[in-house]
């Protein structure tokens, strides 16, 4: 049945008196999430889940809240759950090329750093001045007192025998020497020695080998002696540290005592400590080579007993809640900073700082999916990471390189986050498809709506939201006019009449635009004018290829008929989506039919401009000719069908009732009012189905009139089925209360086809054939007249052939 619709069925409209206060500053109450129970159902429930790959990923169109909402669910739950520990790095003594990690209470690694520094600047100075003591001094000049008085008495013992025998002990700056000597004491000069005759040389040589290894093994023995006394001396350094040493680091063990790595970690901080003492010793500068050049003074470096905290949660108030906008490796998982000195990178573990996986680590880490699979190596370590457990720094680009270097290698540290991505539904939905890890990582699905229903309590929340854009951004305040409108504008971004869109994002930039049209007025209030200006303003930013396009219309470029009536040609409706602004367009679409067996042939679909929707329209209106009039009788045709003047892809099976009636038409030979336009897809059945954006469409015909004039002739036929989805502009409705514009719905393709030629379809009689006076009738009495002649055509063939043979 055609039902021609009427103003009030074109557009809802929202009653400004639904609204209790005067104006949006009146309001208190203000939401976070509105009108998404299911995301929010599903956040709680992976929120909430412990167990090991319930991460969650947010999904949804730009603009509907995700971010928004997942940062005020995770603060409101973080805000009631124990800051995570503190994690500190500190060198390893016993292998310094891997870093030790140590755990600490929130706060505690702070303290744990400071109570080192403490200790270190205190022993500097203690220490030295324990070795400057007299005490010290006394006992240690005791030592090597006695070791140089046995050493004297052994160098004058070996003396005196030598003496006896012609040869003594001499010292000189290259050792202990056994020279001989003269019978009044003197040293024998080799003049001397070479004038003796050979048996007294001989006889003094043999003598001089004897007191040599005499005094070899006194020397032997010296040395022996020598490193007892150093070790004595080191037992007392290490005696007398000790006594300084041991109670500062027993002060801050018996903090630590049950945590076994801290206490071991002391352990070989005072090992390494009594060790190195001369490193705490005062030492004299030494002079330059160059009186001129004076180098810089060698000071001792105490890095190693320095504790690098890298996350630091002592001022934490619950758990971490991170989003990590740029999620490069580096930034997720830290980095080892360089120091270049002299044209050498060096680093240590100081140099080592924290990523988001540290700082969130107890807590909840969120990035966005697209921006982490931009970033190399991000998502692959993210997954590795969460599988073991654990976060490990790394030089990622070490496996690339040619020559392996050396370099520092921390300990991992143990991983316990939630970890929450959003993006958009194709990604997630790549992911789940063509990535294992993913669907066994991120188990849980918040999938975030961009319509909800318009109803009464979610209409309120509108208004709340729009209070709460105001009070956020300090804008004017709404009255309860531009509250509506704004709601009745909800419904045009849903697309539908009792939907309201859930795209945020776009109802924020209508408010504060319509805040600025307010403000430029200078008015104190917004009002739905203002709205219904900031709308118009803001298409008027973006229209320009419209414009052009009508423009063209207007001057018969592109050939668009809105009056009379042709035969094969009706006004097809198509949308252009150009990205910041979609729109409706107009266009012919014509058909050709003639004799032959070649069927409805698609122009669009051989020249390869026809996509895979539009190519199965075209199918399915062969298909409902054959089940409409070949039910008796086979047919012959042949038929063109083409959108005119299309220069770009054509898809989508929108305009399957439009191509039928050109086909029709161009069969019966009855002409179609150009007056109107045609949306709509059909199936087999004749049954008309709905489209999408039937209101750029709408709009698009009747700007393309209303600038030809309007005369009330013209109109639009759309599925009924897409009544709901109409939330037309008001010069539309206007010109519809006015008469001057029509709007029909139709549920059977015959309903549109009667509108077009003005007379009827028809309904087959018992015998299958159509009543005379009827569209089909023609159109079945044409067809017959064709296949009648292929088959004369056929039998005269034949004839020929027989008489050839």
């Amino acid at each position: 049945m055609i039902t021609k619709l009427k103003p009030d069925e074109l557009y809802k409209k929202c009653d400004p008196d639904f609204f209790v206060f005067g104006g949006t500053e009146a309001v208190v109450e203000l939401p976070m999430t509105i009108g998404q129970e299911k995301a929010l159902n599903s956040l709680d429930f992976g929120l909430n889940m412990d167990s090991a790959g319930f991460n969650i990923f947010a999904i949804g169109e730009s603009g509907t809240g995700k971010m928004s909402t997942v940062m005020y669910m995770l603060r409101g739950k973080a805000a009631n759950e124990e800051a995570p520990a503190d994690w500190c790095y500190v060198h390893n003594f016993k292998d310094p090329d891997s870093s030790i990690a140590l755990c600490f209470g929130p706060g505690k690694g702070a303290v744990f750093q400071r109570e080192l520094e403490e200790m270190i600047k205190i022993l500097k100075v203690e220490i030295p001045k324990a070795f400057e003591s007299k005490e010290y001094e006394t006992q240690k000049s005791k030592i090597v007192d006695e070791f140089q008085q046995k050493q004297q008495e052994y160098l004058a013992r070996l003396d005196s025998e030598a003496k006896e025998r012609g040869f003594t002990v001499k010292r000189g700056p290259t050792g202990v020497l056994i020279v001989p000597i003269k019978e009044n004491g003197e040293l024998m000069s080799k003049e001397e020695f070479d004038a003796l005759d050979a048996k007294a040389r001989k006889k003094l040589e043999e003598t001089g080998r004897f007191f040599q290894e005499k005094l070899n093994d006194v020397v032997r023995i010296l040395r022996e002696a020598e490193k007892i006394v150093g070790e004595m001396v080191m037992r007392l350094d290490r005696m007398v540290a000790l006594d300084i040493v041991g109670p500062m680091v027993d002060a801050i063990r018996k903090k630590y005592g049950e945590q076994e790595k801290v206490v071991r970690y002391l352990e070989d901080v005072k090992e390494d400590i009594l060790t190195h003492l001369d490193d705490f010793k005062a030492t004299e500068e030494a002079p330059s080579p160059l009186p001129f050049l004076k180098l810089p003074k060698a000071e001792t470096s105490f890095t190693r007993y320095a504790v690098n905290v890298i996350v630091n949660n002592g001022e934490s108030k619950g758990a971490p809640v991170v989003y990590e906008s740029n999620p490069t490796y580096l930034n997720l998982f830290g980095r080892m900073e360089y120091r270049v000195q002299y044209g050498m990178a060096t680093t240590d573990f100081t140099m080592i700082k924290a990523g988001s996986l540290h700082k969130a680590n107890g807590g909840y880490l969120v990035i966005d999916a697209l921006e982490l699979l931009r970033n190399a190596f991000s998502y692959e370590a993210l997954k590795r990471a969460l599988k073991n457990g654990e976060i490990r720094i790394e030089d990622v680009l070490e496996q690339y390189r040619l020559i392996s270097t050396a370099g520092l290698k921390p300990e991992a540290i143990p991983l316990n986050v939630k970890v929450v991505l959003t993006g958009n539904p194709y990604l997630y939905y790549m992911l789940h498809t063509y990535d294992e890890d993913s669907r066994e990582l991120f188990k849980v699905k918040a999938d975030f709506d961009s319509r909800m229903e318009r109803n009464r309590e979610n209409t309120g929340k509108y208004a709340l939201y729009v209070a709460q854009c105001q009070k956020d951004e300090n804008l004017l305040p709404f009255d309860r006019t531009a509250v509506a409108r704004l709601v009745e504008m909800g419904s045009r971004l849903a697309d539908h009449q009792d939907k309201l869109s859930t795209r945020f994002g776009d109802i924020a930039d209508l408010i504060r635009e319509s805040h600025y049209w307010a403000k430029k007025e200078g008015v104190d209030q917004v009002s739905a004018a203002h709205v219904t200006r900031a709308v118009k303003e803001k298409i008027c930013r973006v229209n320009r290829i419209e414009e052009r396009l009508q423009e063209m219309m207007l001057d018969d470029t592109l050939i668009v008929n809105t009056a009379g009536e042709k035969v094969g040609q009706v006004n097809g409706l198509a949308v252009l989506d150009i990205g910041d602004y979609a729109f409706g367009k107009p266009s012919r679409i014509t058909a050709k039919t003639y004799m032959g067996r070649a069927g409805v042939v698609n122009l669009e679909r051989e020249t390869k401009m026809s996509g895979k929707i539009h190519e199965k329209a075209i199918l399915i209106i062969t298909s409902y000719l054959g089940g409409k009039y070949a039910v008796n009788k086979p047919i012959s045709l042949s038929a063109s069908i083409t959108f005119e003047q299309l220069y770009e892809m054509v898809e989508g099976d929108s305009a399957t009732c439009a191509e039928l009636y050109a086909l029709l038409s161009s069969i019966s030979g009855v002409p179609l009012k150009q007056s109107f336009a045609v949306t709509g897809s059909m199936d087999q059945n004749g049954d008309v189905q709905p489209i999408g954006g039937v209101n750029q469409k709408i709009e698009g015909f009747f700007h393309l009139c209303k600038m030809r004039g309007l005369d009330g002739s013209q109109g639009v036929i759309i599925p009924k089925r897409n009544t709901r989805n109409l939330v037309l502009s008001d010069d539309v409705i206007e010109a519809v209360e006015k008469g001057l514009f029509n709007v029909y719905a139709i549920d059977r393709m015959e309903e549109g086809l009667e509108l077009l030629t003005g007379m009827p379809a028809g309904e087959p009689g018992p015998d299958g054939t159509y009543p005379e006076g009827t569209l089909n009738h023609l159109v079945e009495k044409r067809l017959t007249e064709i296949s009648e002649a292929m088959e004369k055509k056929k039998g005269n063939g034949e004839e020929v052939r027989e008489k050839k043979d």
